[in-house]
């Protein structure tokens, strides 16, 4: 079977060995940042009723406790982290990528809601946008940016795929970005933002606790409900009790258990460069600060840091078999690390010597269709949104608002949408689940071998709603 450009290995395979395995194994951006505690002040009284209780300390967390604070200045909100820190999972492990798509892709989402995806496509916009307002009011300090992207064709097959206004052939694409590997590209300026994620995390967090939002430690276990109050059971101790639920748990398994078959955890790993010197940054240009992916099936994305590095991640989403993404099997795997370190040096040869300083993987939280989806209960005193599928740190401002239409009972815009009110396709259990998702995996890389070209199995699932990705 043809190769791959990735297939190939770097002329100094044991540089690549070496440029990594000193490299801090956790996230660039929260050691960065320092821990976010989120234990604040005295204790909440569990016998006072918050008007919302949010479930989980991570972007879709935070969103909502600020959300609520703005759409509802006379609610309390309290806001429920199962751990010390905030942020500490996929909100602070990711590459710090904000998308105006909501439905990961124009493509996916015509093919999943063809009749609204130029509303969702401007909901999307007006969301990023909304987001860079907001870092603008606060005065949120998070490095965030809107160079634009670049994505690349790294196979001649994947050329024909590229579209806009601004596609560029391999002299003009090296011209942006000076990489052998690139055979052409296209960039696109106005759908795209990036951000320091440890720095939003901190920003949001002080901004929710100057609005007098209450911030408390606790693993919840189950929502119980009552006449007019919600009991909210945690891993210890009494239940807190709200009127209304928001759940942002993300990859970890809903506390509404008719939710835990949608969602499955996949891991993906991330390396850190140290700052590269003038010399390193001219032999590569990137002047415009684009943030980069190729356009396999199995791919990479990268991007410019504030203070000089190189982010690269991507490539291999491994499967962790249960239900539980705290199961680390394939958590910070050395092989994947080598994997990434040598296309990396495939991609900049040019960089020859540079180490990495961080490395690190985070859980995804992989749904059927890749994109956001809500679930209610309990009279729409409780929502849920999940299984954002990598494409999270934008997106989760709109689960927010809607999660906030739904428990505070109206009908907007965004209750109305099929996204909102439809359900991805769950995954099946294991033991079935592992080999089908292997078989996939296989089977695109199959296809970035084999000229892009789908087989059987995934045109079946691509007709059936029923995907995998990374």
């Amino acid at each position: 079977m043809p190769q791959t450009v990735f297939d190939r290995k770097p002329a100094n395979e044991q540089a690549a060995a070496q440029s990594w395995t000193n490299a801090r194994e956790e996230s660039f951006w929260l050691a960065d940042v320092g821990p976010i505690p989120s234990q604040d002040g005295p204790r909440w009284d569990r016998s006072q009723t918050a008007d919302l209780v949010v479930v989980g300390g991570g972007f879709t967390g935070l969103w909502t406790a600020i959300r609520a604070t703005e759409r509802y200045p006379d609610w309390t909100v309290l806001v429920l982290s199962m751990d010390a820190t905030l942020g500490q999972r996929a909100s602070g492990q990711n590459g710090g990528f904000l998308e105006a798509s909501l439905t990961h892709g124009r493509l996916n989402g015509e093919t999943r809601f063809p009749r609204e995806i130029d509303l969702l496509d401007d909901m999307g916009r007006a969301n990023l946008d909304e987001i860079a307002q907001t870092v603008e009011r606060y005065g949120w300090e998070c490095d965030f940016e809107r160079p634009g992207t670049l994505t690349v064709a790294t196979e001649p097959h994947q050329i024909e795929w590229l579209e806009g206004d601004n596609v560029l052939n391999d002299v003009e694409v090296r011209r942006v970005l000076n990489s052998p590997t690139f055979l052409a590209g296209a960039i696109e300026r106005g759908e795209s933002a990036m951000v320091h994620p440890g720095k939003l995390v901190r920003e949001m967090a002080r901004t929710a606790r100057e609005r007098g939002v209450r911030f408390e430690q606790a693993t919840v276990t189950k929502v119980r409900p009552r006449p007019d109050v919600l009991d909210i059971q945690v891993a210890d101790g009494l239940p807190y009790r709200g009127r209304r639920v928001a759940l942002g748990t993300n990859v970890f398994p809903s506390v509404l258990r008719r939710y835990r078959w949608h969602v499955v955890p996949v891991y993906d790993h991330v390396l850190m460069t140290e700052p590269l010197t003038d010399e390193q940054w001219a032999a590569i240009g990137w002047n415009g600060r684009e943030g980069v992916s190729d356009m396999g099936n199995q791919f990479h994305y990268y991007r410019r840091t504030m203070d000089g590095r190189i982010l690269w991640g991507g490539y291999d989403a491994a499967y962790t078999p249960g239900a539980d993404p705290d199961r680390t099997r394939f958590a910070n795997n050395p092989a994947v690390f080598q994997l990434l370190a040598e296309h990396f040096f495939v991609t900049f040869p040019q960089l020859e010597g540079v180490r990495f300083t961080h490395r690190w993987s985070g859980a995804i939280d992989t749904c059927s269709r890749f994109s956001v989806f809500f679930g209610r209960a309990y009279r729409d005193r409780v929502a849920y949104a999940a299984g954002y599928t990598g494409l999270g740190v934008a997106a989760t401002r709109f689960a927010a608002d809607t999660m906030l239409d739904m428990v505070a009972g109206e009908s907007t815009e965004r209750t109305v949408l099929s996204m909102v009110r439809s359900m991805p396709i769950p995954f099946p259990p294991e033991p079935l689940r592992y080999p089908l998702i292997s078989i996939v995996k296989w089977s695109m890389r199959r296809a970035d071998r084999n000229g892009g070209k789908r087989n059987l199995l995934l045109r079946t699932l691509d007709a059936l709603g029923l995907g995998f990705d990374s």
